[in-house]
């Protein structure tokens, strides 16, 4: 069925809020792709990783809500798999695999790297472009030695859905994701983010309207 342009408009919103995030990337001592079903996450940071941004990439994720039953093996192997696909070498890619949200992406790869002896200082983020704003709170929260950035695949919300993830469903993501930046920081589970009253408005009239699958 057909989206009515006043929902495209609302999700457009959204998503141009989540992404206002991701910004141009500097060099790091370390990548962090965040897991999901979106496999031009690892794609891009395995260009990131080509370009010089960064020596190191953690791969990390395991099964989250989208890809429990979707994928035959966690995230974070899968994304590793595609990186090394795209060139990057093996033993410059870590893999963290048991992680089922983006909190223990973080606290999970922080351990992963605290018994390898690493310790690195600044960190790039790659992610869904509408999980910049979450992922970003999320990591300086679990994460704080850590400066974090984001550097999410480029893509504008008007090429972003696809046959892996419809339209319906981004949109749901999207609205849920809005929500867990206010209850998640009331939690402790991330820092806190301003949200523009007309940010929460074009987020009530999609929950209203029925995208409201991933409210909490």
């Amino acid at each position: 069925m057909e989206i009515p342009e006043t929902i495209l408009q609302d999700a457009k919103t959204l998503y141009d809020f989540h992404a206002s995030f991701s910004r141009a990337p500097e060099k790091a001592d370390m990548i962090l792709a965040a897991g999901s079903h979106d496999m031009r996450v690892p794609e891009h940071a395995a260009f990131l990783f080509h370009e010089g941004y960064a020596p190191l990439i953690v791969c990390t994720g395991g099964f989250g809500k989208i890809t429990d039953g979707l994928f035959r093996e966690p995230e974070g192997v899968l994304f590793a798999d595609r990186c090394r696909e795209c060139g990057v070498p093996r033993d410059c890619i870590l893999i963290e695999q048991e992680s089922k949200n983006t909190g223990e992406n973080f606290s999970l790869s922080r351990a992963l790297f605290s018994r390898l002896g690493l310790a690195p200082k600044t960190g790039l983020i790659v992610c869904k472009p509408y999980m910049s704003a979450r992922t970003w709170a999320t990591g300086t929260k679990q994460w704080p030695e850590v400066a974090w950035q984001v550097a999410a695949p480029p893509i504008p919300f008007e090429e972003y859905a696809g046959k892996d993830t419809p339209p319906g469903q981004e949109i749901e993501l999207m609205v849920g994701d809005l929500q867990r930046l206010r209850v998640y920081a009331e939690r402790g589970f991330q820092v806190p983010v301003e949200v523009p009253e007309q940010i929460w408005e074009a987020y009530e009239r999609l929950a209203h309207a029925g995208y409201d699958r991933y409210v909490l």
